[in-house]
């Protein structure tokens, strides 16, 4: 199979309200959106949009890089036979920034699954799930969180995780014990930190929220190299999450205190290396779990057929109701606790190219 084709778009999407990372709010998402075409009429996309404050690379650098890949693309073969990547034509895969990566990855996975006649899924693993459990997400003052909280109880959510670490410890305690108490002992509650603590004030907190149950918290200190001393003191469970970025699978095992991994393809580097992450993860008896990155459809759409090969984790896919719109042509079905993976693979196929910003690749 020869690729006969390689465009490459630009997306700008309003949010539905702002979004806060870190010390940047977001009002819009952009990223990159890629279509792959082969010679047999097979085409597949794949989404590149870094995340600002988390992703290292921005999207004008991503945009460049795979401009300078598309000049150079047509004619090449690819191998219709590999599941992941590997055998990929695109030797410059090795050096393009992660978020770039993840969408050529799924832009050359989505071709194959079209070839073949597969879902993604269905090409990546030998028994996926045909429904995904996703996570409700939680974050703002604390009316608002205490109102979500309550509607994702209603709506049948069995996991929801809360970002902390935008507040004192006192009111994140007091937050995490008001929601542990509207979702009761039948909906596990996650905590998201990114880094906010250190060393003291990450067992102030721990004290202040003893009784309530917590699954785990994601990478709660600014200093994570004292995170294994950190979940020897505190008795709560650890997940990795920014930690993550530039480790190599077998370096998992230095990190055997966490409980869980929370993989976004996005910021690790694509779909190869969170497949790998996630096997080491297992092997460990690490528990992982495919989480989103404010993509748009498409990128959300090869999160629902990754968490759909590597376990029965729920998946933190809820970023996708901050969309006011997307780039397909219908909606992908989320927000939903529970997503139907073959209705996502049809939505995620179809994207509305009048939606979109052609990038030169010229």
């Amino acid at each position: 199979m020869r690729i006969s084709g390689f465009d490459l778009y630009r997306y700008d999407l309003a949010l539905s309200e702002p979004v806060t990372l870190k010390d940047a709010t977001l009002h819009r998402r952009q990223g990159a959106l890629i279509r792959l075409t082969a010679d047999d009429g097979s085409e597949g996309w794949g989404e590149a949009a870094p995340l600002p404050n988390f992703s290292p690379e921005s999207l004008e650098d991503t945009t460049e890089q795979l401009r300078a890949i598309a000049s150079t693309s047509s004619g090449r073969e690819t191998s219709a036979n590999f599941s992941k990547p590997d055998a990929t034509p695109f030797i410059e895969l090795t050096s393009v920034t992660p978020s770039g990566r993840f969408g050529l990855e799924v832009a050359l996975l989505n071709l194959l699954s079209a070839h073949h006649g597969k879902t993604l899924p269905e090409l990546l693993g030998d028994d996926p799930a045909k429904a995904v459990q996703t996570s409700g997400l939680i974050s703002g003052s604390v009316e608002k969180a205490l109102a979500e909280a309550s509607a994702l109880v209603g709506e049948g959510y069995r996991v929801v995780k809360l970002k902390v670490g935008r507040r004192s410890v006192s009111e994140d305690a007091q937050i995490v014990r008001r929601v542990g108490e509207i979702l009761g002992r039948v909906v596990a509650l996650r905590l998201d930190a990114n880094r906010a603590w250190g060393f003291d004030e990450a067992l102030e907190f721990a004290r202040m929220i003893s009784g309530t149950r917590v699954e785990y918290i994601e990478e709660p200190l600014a200093a994570p190299a004292r995170l294994a001393e950190l979940a020897r003191e505190w008795g709560l469970a650890v997940a990795l999450d920014e930690s993550l970025v530039g480790m190599k699978p077998e370096d998992l095992g230095l990190h055997a205190y966490a409980r869980a991994v929370v993989l976004k393809p996005t910021l690790l580097g694509g779909v190869s290396r969170v497949l790998d992450l996630a096997e080491a993860a297992k092997t460990l008896g690490m528990v992982p779990v495919l989480s989103s990155s404010y993509e748009a459809g498409v990128g959300i759409g090869a999160l629902v057929a990754l968490a759909a090969v590597v376990g029965e984790e729920p998946a933190g896919l809820d970023t996708y109701r901050a969309l006011a719109k997307d780039v397909l042509g219908a909606p992908l079905p989320l927000p939903a606790p529970t997503v139907a993976v073959r209705e996502a693979m049809e939505a995620a196929r179809v994207v509305d190219v009048g939606r979109l910003l052609p990038a030169s690749v010229r």
